[in-house]
């Protein structure tokens, strides 16, 4: 391996620690606490009550994320692409691997793990940010009043700040979460010398025995040290960013390490002095160095944040590009760099619903029982989707693939388990927010299905308008009209009223479809297909992958440059604007066609969506019945 090689691999490896691993090192700050809370720790109790926990912790980190996702999950990518999208476009490269109503199923089940990250990216800037300004109140006992507002004011700032990106303060991520880990580790280590036969909490048997010698406090518990393996998702997406070794780096050389420390540190300090389960990791910092830490945690739990926010943004763009979703509006706050996007809409939502938590919840802890469910469900249904791909795909025979799935599966069911037991406590909310943008991706593909019939069934052939052209019935104008198209079969509607109203042509027309393909980068030569009807009259067929941003206009120029000269100033583009009605005869119920409806009023046309120059679109309205 060459230096340069390896330097750039320290380098991805210290941008991860803020991207990466941002949620899952902020877990510290109330991790252990919920713990020890929710499973009944009392000062006098045995030594079982706090080494369990922290047993529970270290293997499920050791095992989920370590083996899980980091040997296993990593190596499933499309196109170096990791994520749930990902993992269908793995499952749809082979066509043996599922059969059509497998293929349906599966579908779904991406969508629903999908929409999951939604509840979870809604909580974790809540929580972290609350959590650590929670510190004030260690600090002195008169902030405590101050602790909601002031998190409140630093969610606000957070999400006004994404319009303008995060390209200039990035680079300060990776130094801020190294000094954050390094403070992790270093009070971790400093109590941990004071008590070292805390490190017998390592050993599996006391996590064992806690599962099995409590019952009910059991299964909550493992509702809680999930807390601890929160993030294992925002790695497998990002993988793409950043490849596996950087990750493996990462993780081994740094967090991991000081994560255990940490963990470890706050069970000696408890052991010592059980009034500290309150609040331990705050209890860990010396009195003179609380305040630094206070600001250092927060700077951590907005760092984590953003990378949450930014990762679902990068969802909401693949799902919109898939056709899963309207399409909104996406600014790319930095051209230069892949993945720096910005979505107003869903930016204003989650400003709202996570300002409404803190408002709500009033508490880490409180937040902390909505915390969990849809992070367990969606590791569960990963796991799943990873057994199809492994033996489906890859060709493992079953009782190779089975068996880590399985210990993953049981694992993620203990999780799974504890989080409904906190369902009426909150862990309502995410299931609630999951369930909801489910159903209207289903609403939006179902709808689109129904409006693709509709269209076809007035749709001509395009030899009929060869022939009209050829036999000189139709008028021609000077210019170039292109006229979008979601098929690429027959004639558009936007085409045929213009021609219906207008009474005439351009000298050269361009019938253009953009296709979304199941994988997330389409290579160069295979970026558009061209067809040629006639003299001056072409079809193209513009291809990108789900986790790109379509340069429409210059791909189009670039696909008929070496068949035809076009003046890019001389361009109309045409698209047909629908105007739906709920009563037609689409079998979907009333309420949902209400509700597709009232999403392609706020899905953003498609020249709007491609970035057309808006002085050369024109849009013609056309009323049809779904």
């Amino acid at each position: 391996m060459s230096a340069s090689s390896s330097s750039s691999r320290w380098s991805l490896a210290l941008v991860a620690l803020g991207v990466v691993f941002g949620d899952i090192g902020t877990s510290p700050l109330y991790a252990l606490r919920e713990c020890l809370a929710h499973g009944g720790y009392r000062a006098g109790d045995s030594l079982e009550m706090i080494y369990g926990p922290i047993s529970l912790m270290f293997w499920s980190l050791a095992l989920m994320v370590a083996c899980k996702y980091l040997s296993f999950l990593c190596r499933a990518t499309a196109q170096g692409e990791g994520g749930m999208f990902a993992l269908l476009s793995l499952l749809r490269s082979k066509r043996e691997a599922l059969g059509p109503k497998s293929q349906v199923l599966v579908i779904w089940v991406v969508l629903f793990g999908a929409s999951l990250l939604y509840g979870d990216g809604m909580i974790t800037p809540a929580i972290s940010v609350l959590s650590a300004v929670e510190g004030l109140g260690q600090v002195n006992a008169s902030l405590q009043s101050w602790v909601i507002p002031i998190s409140v004011l630093i969610l606000l700032g957070l999400f006004l700040v994404q319009r303008h990106g995060t390209a200039k303060i990035g680079v300060a991520f990776g130094p801020i979460m190294v000094l954050w880990f390094a403070a992790l580790g270093a009070l971790g280590l400093y109590r941990f010398l004071q008590h070292p036969e805390v490190i017998a909490a390592l050993s599996p048997h006391w996590g064992i025995e806690y599962l099995l010698h409590h019952g009910r406090h059991g299964i909550v518990l493992m509702g809680m040290v999930l807390l601890a393996v929160t993030g294992c998702e925002a790695l497998y997406a990002d993988i793409g960013h950043f490849g596996r070794e950087p990750l493996n780096r990462a993780w081994f050389v740094l967090v991991w390490p000081a994560l255990i420390l940490n963990y470890l540190g706050q069970g000696a300090l408890v052991v010592s002095d059980p009034k500290a389960v309150e609040h331990p990791f705050f209890r860990l910092v010396p009195e003179g160095l609380l305040v630094p830490m206070v600001l250092l945690a927060t700077a951590a739990t907005i760092i984590a944040s953003q990378a949450m926010i930014t990762g679902v943004f990068s969802l909401t763009q693949q799902a919109v590009q898939l056709g899963y979703l309207p399409r909104l509006k996406i600014v790319h706050t930095n051209p230069e760099v892949r993945g720096q996007i910005y979505m107003p809409q869903v930016n204003f939502i989650l400003m709202v619903c996570c300002i409404a938590l803190v408002l709500g919840f009033k508490s880490s802890s409180n937040l902390a029982s909505a915390y969990g469910l849809s992070v367990s469900l969606e590791m569960f249904l990963t796991s799943v989707l990873f057994f199809f791909v492994a033996n489906r795909v890859w060709g493992w025979a079953a009782w190779k693939a089975l068996p880590p799935v399985l210990l993953f599966l049981i694992i993620e069911s203990g999780y799974v388990g504890g989080s409904l037991v906190k369902f009426l406590d909150g862990a309502w909310f995410p299931l609630a927010v999951a369930v909801g943008v489910w159903i209207v991706m289903k609403t939006w593909t179902d709808g689109r299905g129904i409006l693709f019939a509709a269209m076809q069934r007035g749709r001509l052939p395009v030899d009929f308008l060869v022939d009209e052209m050829a036999r000189e019935r139709i008028i021609r104008v000077p210019g170039t009209a292109v006229f979008l198209s979601a098929s690429a079969d027959g004639l558009p509607l936007a085409l045929l009223h213009h021609l219906k109203h207008n009474k005439a042509l351009h000298r050269q027309v361009i019938l253009l479809t953009v296709r979304f393909d199941d994988m997330p980068y389409v290579k160069p030569e295979a970026r558009f297909e061209v067809q040629e009807f006639a003299p001056e009259f072409y079809r193209v067929v513009l291809h990108y992958g789900f986790s790109e941003s379509p340069q429409v206009f210059d791909h189009l120029i670039e696909a008929l440059s070496s068949r035809s000269k076009i003046n890019k100033n001389g361009i109309t583009f045409y698209q047909s604007r629908e105007i739906l009605l709920a009563n037609g005869p689409g079998a979907m119920a009333r309420w949902r066609k209400r509700l597709y409806v009232l999403l392609s009023r706020l899905s953003r046309p498609a020249t709007g969506y491609f970035d057309l120059p808006p002085r050369q679109v024109c849009e013609l309205g056309i009323q049809l019945e779904i």
